[in-house]
Order: structure tokens, then sequence, then C-alpha cells
């Protein structure tokens, strides 16, 4: 079988480079494009030297996703919502794999996610590393286990340059605690505490954001009940984690079929 050809979004990025190196270094897959804004620097330029290589590939980084997509088999996309958007739609017309890591998506955004995947296999998760994943299959057990005496507070922490908080992390922890607790996280989350809030509501689900330095990113699920706390933890330490799920994304995708998918799926946890 010949390899899986992979178009990356946001390919100067520090995410971007990170991917393709990913992409390079895995079996069964090619980097077949990288995508910038139209006016980039870095239009025309290699992909593997842009990510570090000491040989090009011959493979440069362009502004036109379209005829990219038309012949490509999969597009990883750490981008932002509204191009995000615009590559879903895009990858539904070349009925393609769409492997979505993008965060700070609104309803309007997901909209269209969804729309897309009627005719695109579309894999989206707010972290593609396999250890959040399972941390977040643990939380829902938890949760479900867990009586409302129990108060469920989520701490996230990331470098300065990210924009959006909570992280799309921290929000599939708390979808995970609320699906276990059956009920809707946008009923019982809260987002943040300044001056007099009162007392804790019960059975909400706060959320805490930390942003300095380079942290890659940090999350921590506590569970506190009078005179007991459970936390439950997972430490970022390469971007590559992200990296590596989001091409075994890429592979799982392929020949799938439409549909909207997330990484349980992809690892094999949506019954835990």
């Amino acid at each position: 079988m010949s390899d899986i050809k992979i178009v990356i979004t946001g390919a100067a990025g520090r995410m971007g480079r990170t991917l393709i190196r990913q992409v390079t270094e895995t079996a069964g897959c090619t980097v077949f494009g990288g995508l910038e804004p139209e006016g980039s620097a870095f239009l025309g330029q290699d992909t593997a030297l842009l990510a570090g290589y000491s040989e090009p590939s011959g493979v440069c980084v362009t502004c036109d996703p379209l005829e990219l997509f038309a012949q490509a088999d999969a597009v990883i996309d750490f981008s932002v919502p509204a191009a995000t958007a615009k590559f879903a739609g895009f990858a539904a017309q070349a009925r393609i794999v769409h492997v979505v890591g993008t965060t700070g998506i609104d309803e309007d955004t997901q909209a269209q996610i969804k729309a897309a995947s009627r005719h695109a296999t579309i894999v989206q998760e707010g972290n593609m590393s396999l250890g959040v994943n399972l941390l977040g299959a643990l939380v829902k057990k938890v949760a479900a286990t867990l009586d409302i005496e129990w108060d469920i507070e989520i701490l996230e922490m990331h470098h300065r340059h990210k924009v959006d908080a909570p992280s799309g992390t921290a929000l599939l922890l708390g979808e995970a605690a609320a699906e276990g607790r059956e009920v809707d996280l946008n009923d019982v989350s809260d987002r943040g505490r300044d001056g007099i809030t009162g007392a804790r509501e019960a059975g909400h689900i706060g959320f805490s954001s930390l942003r300095g330095g380079s942290v890659v990113g940090e999350h921590s699920v506590i569970f506190a009940a009078d005179s007991e706390r459970m936390v439950l933890s997972h430490i970022a330490e390469d971007r590559a984690i992200f990296a590596r799920g989001a091409v075994k994304a890429a592979l799982w995708g392929k020949g799938k079929g439409p549909g909207l998918f997330g990484m349980a799926d992809v690892l094999g946890l949506s019954d835990i």
C-alpha cells in the first residue's frame, strides 16, 4: 500500500514543524504539503528545512488548500477556528480525513465541522495524546462513581502564548466529568471566580487557567470532599505527544468513511 499523503496546516508554527517531523518519521506517511496564510513570509519554503532537517524534501509551503486537498489523503489541522471551518469544508469536498486539534471553537464553527463530517472523516479532539484521553476515561468513571458531595475542579497551565482559556484539554476533561454525572457541562460549568462570589455551588465543575513561561500543558482534575481529596493529573513535556496522536488519527481515519469521531474512537477507549 502507498503512503498516506498528509497536509499540515500552520506548517511554519511550532506545532506545524513538530507535525512535519512526526509525519516524516512515521512509517506509512508522507508530508504532501504545508499550508500558511496568504502573505506569510514562509510561503515557498521547503517543509523539511522548516522542520529542522538538513536536506530539502521538495515539498514547499503554499497558501492554496484546494489544490492540495484534492490530491491528499488527510489534513492535520492545529490552526484557528475560522481557518478550521474553511478547511473542514474543503476536506468535505475532497472526501479526505480531517484531523482537528484546533481549540477555542465556538458553536457556529462546531456546526460547520459537524456538517462537513457528512462527507469527510473528521477526527476532532481538544488533546490528541494517549495519556490525556485515558485520563478523560478515568475522570468519567470516577465522576460516575462519586456522589454530589465530591466537588470537581479542573486546573490547567500553559505557555504564555496560548490565546484561549480554558484549554481544549480542560474542556475535554470537564465534558468527561459531566458525562460521568449525566449532566450538561454548560449547565454546571464555573469558569472563573473573582471578588465576593459566595459559596461554591454543589454539583458545579470549576475551571482555573494559569499562563506563563514555556509550559507545554499541565492538567489536574481535583475531586474534593470533606477531609479527603483525589487528584488525577497529566503533564505534557513535549508537543510530540500531540503530533503522535494526530498522525495516529490520520492513519486510523483512512478508509473509515464519513463521520465525526474523537480520540476515544481512535484509541479504543469509547467503552471505558
